[in-house]
């Protein structure tokens, strides 16, 4: 079992020191965030879920259970998700940054869930 402290926070709250690597973890860029401030040590895009998912997701074509689902399935067949865990295991904390607006339906839930099943994290 890792030691890893995973987290969570929107981008555009305040860089703190406790933040330790910050990882930004959307496909996108966040609209209006410079990279100064947003102090990100990793862009891992490649963990994001897919263009198409988000869109269909975000257009109302999915559900929030089935986009859970269909996430959650791009992730189990997705080898960035265990390279971004090796890149993580040793690290004290770890903040999965996002820029949604929706806190409660975030991709980072479905990270959150799949890390913590895998033995990393809360």
């Amino acid at each position: 079992m890792s030691m890893v402290n995973i987290q969570v926070k929107r981008v555009y709250e305040p860089v703190e020191a406790g933040d330790g690597f910050r990882v930004l973890v959307d496909r996108l860029w966040p609209q209006g965030e410079s990279k100064e401030k947003a102090q990100i040590d990793l862009w891992d895009k490649d963990i994001a879920p897919t263009a198409e998912l988000r869109q269909s997701f975000h257009s109302g074509e999915i559900s929030w259970e089935t986009f859970e689902g269909m996430y959650r399935q791009e992730l189990e067949h997705n080898p960035a998700l265990n390279a971004f865990i090796d890149l993580i295991k040793d690290k004290k904390t770890v903040t999965l940054v996002f820029a949604a607006k929706d806190t409660e339906h975030t991709h980072v839930k479905v990270i959150l869930a799949v890390l913590a099943e895998r033995g990393y994290g809360r």
